[in-house]
């Protein structure tokens, strides 16, 4: 396990390696010179428990990878003097990224963490290569009371979801997306999901069809065609519809979610 300070008060962000030189001091890459691989998990989750199988499978893992878990959650510290903005996320990240040497690296980032690699790739473009979005937030989201998401969890305000919305949320997210979301400090979640619903100026869509970097936009075939495909195609965004899979696209069909990360990382 590695980690790095990222704020002033100490608040440290951690991340695990799995095998891979890393790349020169200076240079992009890892091993033989192929780009370091940064997974970036979703609101309440981890990088880990999320990543680890298809980072390690045999398509796309050929290089050295980095599954960081963002501030507030998984085994990063969980600060109570943080935004938690997508922005705030994104700096925290770069701060990582920087102290383990993984510059243009390819960034793969599911849901929220999604929303914070395009955020990343936007002010911090040295930092990213290519992106992977793995059915990511690119749109502000209405708050919706009773909903177990963003959008769900910003229908309180701060003092309602410490007092008893979290156990609300608990109930409606079900056993396996609690396993990780109960690991996140609640002001993180909290604040999180808000800045996620809120999203940035410009929007994450906006910032995402500026960028001049090979970008792949994975989602669930059986929700149909993404809202703005055709934009999103017509800005050079790959836009890849996965079979038999929900939103955890990653967990539900790893081999597809491995085949279509290989093709979108290929050389």
């Amino acid at each position: 396990m590695h980690d790095t300070q990222v704020t002033d008060g100490g608040a440290r962000i951690r991340w695990v390696e799995l095998p891979g030189a890393a790349a020169p001091a200076g240079a992009a890459g890892g091993t033989g010179g192929r780009p370091d691989r940064v997974y970036l998990h979703g609101l309440g989750a981890s990088s880990g428990p999320y990543f680890a199988a298809s980072a390690t499978h045999p398509l796309p893992a050929d290089g050295r990878s980095l599954l960081v878990d963002l501030l507030g959650f998984g085994i990063s510290d969980r600060p109570t003097d943080f935004g938690y903005t997508l922005e705030e996320h994104a700096d925290a990240v770069a701060k990582a990224m920087e102290a383990a040497g993984a510059h243009g690296a390819d960034v793969i980032g599911h849901s929220m963490g999604g929303a914070v690699a395009i955020v990343l790739a936007a002010r911090h473009p040295r930092l990213v290569g290519r992106l992977v979005l793995v059915d990511a937030n690119l749109d502000p989201a209405r708050p919706a009371p009773g909903q177990p998401g963003s959008s769900g969890i910003s229908a309180y305000t701060e003092e309602e979801f410490l007092a008893g919305g979290l156990a609300e949320v608990r109930e409606r997210v079900g056993p396996s997306w609690w396993a990780t979301m109960r690991l996140a400090g609640p002001e993180a979640l909290y604040r999180s999901a808000v800045n996620l619903a809120r999203g940035t100026t410009p929007t994450m869509r906006e910032l995402l069809l500026d960028l001049r970097i090979p970008r792949t936009f994975l989602h669930p075939s059986a929700d149909g065609p993404p809202a703005g495909e055709a934009a999103l195609v017509e800005h050079g965004v790959r836009v890849v519809a996965v079979p038999d899979c929900g939103h955890n696209i990653m967990l539900d069909n790893p081999e597809a979610f491995a085949r279509e990360t290989a093709a979108a990382l290929a050389p």
